[in-house]
């Protein structure tokens, strides 16, 4: 199944900034980079720290933790196999929809 999450009109996302917010039990982290959103899981595969105090550079962000660094766009780790989500975001009647998937829950 998959859940589409509004970001609040109150949340900053101009130019330059960042956000976060909570999606079925998940932070996700939101970057503003060159009037493009970009959102990805905020928890850093390998210490767990925020991803959304790392250091960007172009269209990856770095952990502030250990270093590694995470393409925006897609999450996948530059030179190595730990990778975060990324989540299809669009922009529509002003505000920025995140398209999350919910996870299947089995009764047997």
């Amino acid at each position: 199944m998959k859940d589409t999450i509004e970001v609040p009109a109150t949340v900053d996302l101009s130019a330059g900034k960042r956000a976060r917010v909570k999606a079925n039990g998940v932070d996700i982290a939101l970057f503003n980079v060159d009037g493009r959103i970009y959102a990805i899981d905020d928890s850093c595969p390998h210490s767990g720290a925020s991803l959304l105090f790392g250091k960007l550079d172009g269209r990856s962000v770095q952990c502030p933790a250990h270093g590694l660094r995470f393409n925006l766009a897609s999450g996948c780790m530059r030179g190595g196999a730990m990778n975060v989500r990324a989540y299809p975001d669009e922009i529509a009647e002003g505000c920025i929809r995140i398209t999350v998937s919910t996870p299947i829950t089995s009764h047997l």
